[in-house]
């Protein structure tokens, strides 16, 4: 959910404030290609395109996935990846799945709690083991991180920057967060893409 909407007319303005604050070159050509993709979602073959893409790139870092039809209660179980969901959901969990330390793999939603596609969300809250600041940073660097992984594949990397708010601030604190995240994830070698880009073609479940 946007927190402060942009209206469309506003948008270019917006993007070229921020990224006119972006004080790390790294950075600046990280959201140069955020900024290079679709403002909106894909729909009909080209979002299960997309969607297939993401569960290529699942299967390329090691986290399982569902077969079609398994109607998960989680985005993951613990266990695997829900994998009939959109490509933008998929990519965000594959990130937290690279991110999380084994430990944390075994538990429901990585154990950070709810999120807000879960649909048992007393189940995850349960199995949340992060404080509420450590969790809100691993967010922040799982949701860049598949951000950044939708716009190396071409998709619409500038919908979910949008989406999951990371102009919100944006003259205050926007840019220098996101700087900040991009390079928390470069000093752990996720900055840029860690699979073969024009390899990862739509693997059928």
């Amino acid at each position: 959910m946007i927190l402060t909407p942009i209206p469309r007319d506003r948008l270019a303005a917006a993007l070229d404030q921020f990224a006119a604050q972006l004080d790390d070159p790294g950075a600046q050509m990280a959201f140069t290609s955020i900024r290079a993709t679709a403002p909106e979602r894909a729909s009909g073959e080209v979002a299960e395109r997309h969607r297939q893409q993401a569960i290529a790139i699942a299967r390329q870092f090691g986290a399982p996935v569902h077969p079609a039809g398994t109607h998960s209660l989680f985005n993951w179980d613990g266990t695997a990846l829900d994998g009939d969901t959109e490509a933008y959901v998929i990519l965000h969990e594959v990130a937290h799945f690279v991110l999380a330390p084994p430990e944390r793999r075994r538990l429901i939603d990585f154990g950070l709690g709810p999120g807000p596609d879960t649909r048992e969300g007393i189940a995850a809250a349960d199995a949340a083991v992060r404080p509420l600041v450590e969790r809100e940073a691993d967010e922040a660097e799982a949701s860049l991180l598949g951000i950044l992984w939708a716009a190396a594949l071409g998709q619409p990397a500038l919908t979910s920057f949008l989406d999951q708010n990371w102009l919100e601030g944006l003259d205050r604190s926007a840019a220098r967060h996101f700087s900040d995240v991009f390079r928390r994830l470069r000093r752990r070698g996720l900055a840029e893409p860690a699979f073969p880009v024009e390899h990862s073609q739509p693997a059928e479940q």
